[in-house]
């Protein structure tokens, strides 16, 4: 079953890119828009699609699926955008893409199974300290939305957002060791980190809304003037109903998380907390995916992310299956709504690029303390000092690496080089 699943990701993932209806990064979007218009060759989008996916395959979907055993999104949809997009847009090309595309997923699934088992074999076998990387992205999370709104509204209102958060989040364990919170005789348990992320959330979401449009002028109906491009998405909302459902239902058998955090929290076997953390960032990326959707006519393969939220806590996978494709046919049929929403509250619709840019700087810190923890496991003091050549060194090359892939990959570089040491009798 599992198999099946991926494979079917895989594929539907690929031709979904290849027909040019979704494909999973958001910057690739806007580009596809220019060739569905003619004003890009299908070459010329191939080659741009490889550049900005494969480093991220490579240094961001591949780290995390290996340091956690479950499948960041990232390095299926990444990897079938490239696929999709290379193969030819016709009659063979298109099942090409599909082959392909369920190929490169089952090698995904299988490939994570045979590495697991390789590290076995190794003479320092580096899995478990590589589970490190992601420890301080969990904690580190609930500061996004005090960052998002100091970029957007002001440093004082994201330091007052930050505080408040931060004594929330004390509150929250104080009442945790002194139990006092009951239901009946059991004592309930409130999660710091999440109560911390929802005050942060609400205060960015008062003060996005109480931003009035620029100069008092009236702001630009995007339903109205993108229709033909929100017409084309609900088009083929039965392909999104598709992927949608098997997205849910690989997420609700733990093979695959949407992003960083709620994939480490799901690794440390919580799914309900793994759930809040996967709302709470499908919340601050509805503003980003719906205008780009709504402006290109080119949608993501997961929607909203809400996806993920349905396999975290449905009670199985077919249930899972049946509302993950419900809620992501929602979304699309939604969109026209959504967008009226935006128009009415300019700040809201602001936030959402403001929300990535605070998402990466806070994973980016995040991943460069883990890594450089997991580097230091595996060869204690060696494993700080590469991983602080490694960043600056890159910095002073102009980040030819991802800044958020310096801390997982220097973490597996350490661990390659300690089995080189080990093997030449230096370690």
């Amino acid at each position: 079953m599992e198999m099946i699943i991926i494979v079917l990701v895989g594929a539907f993932g690929a031709v979904l890119a290849n027909r040019n209806i979704a494909v999973f990064n958001d910057g690739l979007r806007p580009i596809v828009s220019e060739h569905i218009e003619g004003n890009m060759s299908r070459r010329d989008l191939a080659l741009t699609s490889f550049a900005m996916s494969f480093g991220l395959v490579i240094g961001f979907g591949i780290p995390f699926t290996l340091a956690t055993s479950i499948i960041l999104v990232h390095a299926v949809f990444l990897g079938t955008d490239i696929v999709g997009l290379t193969t030819p847009k016709n009659r063979w090309g298109t099942p090409v893409a599909a082959v392909v595309g369920g190929t490169y997923g089952a090698g995904i699934w299988v490939g994570l199974e045979w590495f697991v088992q390789m590290f076995e074999y190794l003479p320092v076998n580096f899995l478990e300290p590589l589970e490190q990387v992601g420890d301080p992205v969990v904690v580190a999370f609930m500061v996004f939305p005090a960052l998002a709104i100091a970029l957007q509204f002001s440093v004082k209102k994201g330091i007052l957002a930050f505080a408040v958060a931060a004594i929330v989040r004390q509150i929250a364990v104080w009442l945790n060791e002194n139990e006092i919170i009951t239901l009946g005789e059991t004592a309930v348990e409130l999660n710091q980190e999440g109560m911390a992320l929802i005050v942060g959330m609400a205060f960015l979401l008062i003060f996005a809304m109480r931003e009035k449009p620029e100069d008092g002028g009236a702001s630009i109906d995007l339903a109205s003037v993108f229709s033909e491009k929100v017409q084309r998405i609900r088009k083929h909302v039965v392909y999104f109903m598709i992927i949608g459902g098997l997205i849910s239902a690989a997420t609700n058998l733990w093979m695959m998380a949407g992003d960083p955090i709620s994939l480490n929290i799901l690794a440390e076997g919580n799914d309900t907390d793994a759930g809040i953390a996967a709302a709470a960032r499908a919340l601050g990326f509805i503003p980003l995916v719906a205008s780009t959707a709504i402006a290109t006519g080119v949608y993501s393969p997961v929607g909203f992310t809400l996806v993920f939220v349905v396999g975290l806590f449905a009670p199985n996978f077919w249930i899972a299956a049946i509302i993950g494709a419900l809620v992501i046919m929602g979304e699309v049929f939604l969109l026209n709504g959504i967008a009226r929403f935006m128009d009415k509250y300019p700040g809201v619709r602001n936030s959402g690029e403001n929300i990535r840019s605070a998402m990466t700087k806070i994973l980016e810190v995040a991943l460069l303390i883990g890594g450089a923890n997991a580097a230091n496991a595996i060869i204690p003091g060696f494993g700080f000092f590469f991983i602080a050549g490694v960043y600056l060194l890159n910095e002073a090359a102009g980040r030819p690496i991802v800044g958020m892939a310096i801390g997982p990959i220097g973490a597996i570089a350490i661990g390659i080089i300690a089995n080189i040491l080990a093997v030449i009798g230096l370690l």
